[in-house]
């Protein structure tokens, strides 16, 4: 057996769903790019699903689909209230939420295509108000019931900060979980895969993908380019910070890609994403320091940003915590957990991978009065 550490280059499965050649990211192959200039969310939360964009008809019942769903068991506010809110992650909450859905839906154990995609649309669904009930708790505020009449981006942020969004926000917004949605056989998404392939529910196979999330080398990382900038009081200090922390040899989050070698493609799109929307809030000084950073590590080390970079100037500027920004990035990849989900139990096969043994020779036992 050949070990590979991480399992970097290594292909574990076949998959329809999303592409990444040559530094191109696709969905079902379209390119990242038109979908983020052209489509809405919950097109590309269909074209996961169902491998074609949908026509007017589809997409209108898709998201009356999602609207419908959106509001969340007494049961989940109740529990979500007695967590500890001060001392848990917002990711913890959210694990424990969705596993409690499930708990919750009689349908979790039944395992059939149409059974599967009807409880797809109620976790993608809820998971939005799940998220945005405990940011509001958390405060002393009771929760923001879902709008029937707000699209899937402008409803989180309607029921985040209990006022309709502006536009550029809410299109922000959208794009933002667009280029989030899927990204081939990530961390998460492999998690999921390898959960349900067991033949485990799809309860668990995103509960087991959020627990893959939180981790701050995958959906963590935007997190801490947050906490970073907000270190950082001004450009002329950001030269001596960055500086300071490459000495130190420490990490700087937000760049660099195992699998991008010429720049992260949702980055690019991103950062013209984080300029119009801090030119349109006025808070264009984030931005600005944001792309200082991007050309220092840029000229010192040869990096060029990922998706967290940018994406936390988004997230703040939206007004969305940054302890937030993680179960964010889980309302966008549950379409693609999902999406992956529903191709591995499509095509199933266990997944179990062997281990090479580094341990002791074989030794022969020895009795207990004789060690």
């Amino acid at each position: 057996m050949t070990t590979t550490k991480g399992l970097e280059g290594i292909v574990a499965t076949t998959s329809a769903i999303s592409s990444i050649h040559n530094d191109v990211l696709t969905y079902r192959g379209y390119s990242i790019e038109d979908l983020a200039e052209q489509a809405t969310f919950e097109e590309v939360v269909y074209l996961l699903w169902n491998g074609e964009l949908p026509d007017a008809v589809q997409l209108r019942e898709f998201r009356s689909n999602l609207a419908n769903n959106a509001t969340v068991p007494d049961e989940i506010y109740d529990l979500i209230k007695a967590l500890p809110h001060q001392k848990v992650h917002p990711m913890a909450v959210l694990r424990t939420a969705v596993s409690a859905l499930g708990v919750l839906d009689e349908q979790a154990d039944d395992m059939d295509e149409k059974t599967n995609k009807q409880k797809a649309i109620r976790i993608q669904a809820k998971i939005s108000t799940i998220v945005t009930a405990f940011s509001r708790i958390r405060q002393g505020l009771e929760p923001v019931a879902p709008r029937k009449d707000l699209g899937f981006a402008a409803n989180f942020l309607y029921m985040l900060k209990g006022k309709e969004p502006s536009t550029v926000a809410a299109r922000t917004f959208d794009k933002a979980l667009i280029l989030h949605a899927d990204h081939e056989l990530n961390a998460s998404t492999f998690t999921a895969r390898v959960c349900v392939a067991t033949l485990s529910d799809i309860y668990s196979g995103v509960t087991a993908a959020i627990g893959a999330l939180k981790g701050p080398l995958h959906g963590g990382a935007n997190e801490q380019v947050m906490r970073m900038l907000d270190k950082i009081t001004s450009i002329s200090e950001a030269d001596f910070f960055i500086e300071d922390a490459l000495a130190k040899k420490q990490k700087i989050m937000g760049f660099g890609h195992r699998v991008y070698k010429n720049g992260d493609p949702r980055a690019r799109i991103q950062k013209k994403m984080a300029e119009e929307l801090t030119q349109d809030s006025g808070e264009e000084k984030l931005y600005l320091l944001s792309a200082h950073i991007e050309e220092l590590i840029r000229n010192r080390k040869g990096l060029l940003p990922n998706t967290d970079f940018y994406s936390a100037t988004i997230y703040h500027t939206l007004g969305i915590e940054t302890d937030l920004f993680t179960p964010v990035f889980a309302v966008s990849r549950t379409s693609g957990w999902v999406a992956h989900i529903l191709e591995q139990l499509g095509d199933n096969r266990l997944i179990r991978p062997r281990a090479e043994y580094n341990g002791q020779p074989y030794r022969a036992y020895v009795p207990v009065d004789a060690r």
